[in-house]
């Protein structure tokens, strides 16, 4: 491995710095400065024991090890923890204080994370859809986002960023214009098949005075009734069908919202679509990881 001399950064700078950054991810997307200021908040929580930070890979090893053993963690959340710290890090190296991001020398806490997800199978699909009791708006939007991901395999971020607007009927077809992850703009367009199509004319009777910038998908909680929904949120909601249904059944971190999306991919493959249509469709770069998913 290689390594760097090691830099250090007393507390009570770093603590600047730390809001300096997050005052910096108000720029970000709400649901990644969302994930990066909870899980970057850990970090900053350990580091608060030493009166200053040794900036190598030894102490980020030091603070991966307490996330396993301490903590608790999973290594996907390990994996996503350290990403934090690798963005912050980042940062940093950016405005000059450090000459190098020794985070980047340390693996993440999940080497295997390809196979943490597992797809459902067509009798969990309909215990899903039956677990959904649609009597009132929120009903009727878990619904369509459960249609939407398990008929055209839509990301949880695709999701959350789709607005009333995005919504066309065309010669007959429902359209919902899609902004792919690490993408600026909303460049992918999707038809809905005939039931998730249902699904969503169902939700949109309750948002018939709805503005094309508002939200597609709001949140309900007491506190953020009227905002757009979180990955969080979201994840939140279709894990506890999830639970309601049964479908997790022991297997609670390999049963997720993404099985959902990995389950749409499989129905495709059993249909007969190639490799590369499936690549086409669900925008993924690699053949490898296509396997990946089927093999699951």
């Amino acid at each position: 491995m290689k390594h760097y001399n090691p830099q250090t950064i007393t507390l009570q700078r770093l603590l600047v710095l730390h809001s300096d950054y997050v005052n910096e991810l108000q720029r970000r997307n709400p649901e990644t400065r969302g994930t990066y200021e909870r899980t970057l908040r850990e970090f900053m929580r350990w580091v608060r024991l030493e009166p200053e930070l040794e900036c190598s890979a030894k102490e980020i090893e030091r603070y991966k090890k307490f996330l396993l053993t301490k903590r608790k963690l999973s290594p996907v959340s390990v994996t996503m923890y350290l990403s934090s710290v690798r963005k912050f890090f980042d940062y940093l190296v950016g405005i000059g204080v450090l000459t190098s991001n020794p985070a980047k020398l340390v693996k993440g806490g999940a080497p295997n994370q390809q196979h943490s997800r597992k797809s459902i199978t067509p009798q969990e699909v309909q215990a899903l859809i039956q677990a959904i009791e649609r009597k009132d708006e929120i009903g009727f939007r878990d619904f369509a986002v459960v249609k939407l991901m398990i008929t055209c395999g839509l990301s949880e971020i695709e999701l959350i960023r789709a607005d009333i607007g995005d919504l066309r009927t065309k010669k007959g077809f429902m359209v919902i214009k899609l902004q792919l992850k690490g993408m600026k703009f909303k460049d992918r367009s999707v038809i809905l098949p005939t039931d998730a199509k249902d699904a969503m004319k169902s939700y949109l009777a309750f948002r018939t005075n709805a503005m094309e910038n508002e939200p597609l998908f709001m949140s309900a909680g007491n506190r953020t009734r009227g905002q757009r929904m979180t990955s969080r949120g979201l994840r939140e909601r279709i894990n506890f069908y999830l639970e309601k249904a049964g479908v997790k059944n022991g297997e609670a971190r390999k049963i997720t919202a993404l099985s959902l999306r990995l389950t749409a991919i499989k129905t495709m493959a059993q249909q007969g679509a190639s490799i590369d249509e499936i690549k086409k469709k669900f925008h993924i770069v690699k053949e490898l990881t296509v396997q990946r998913y089927l093999d699951e």
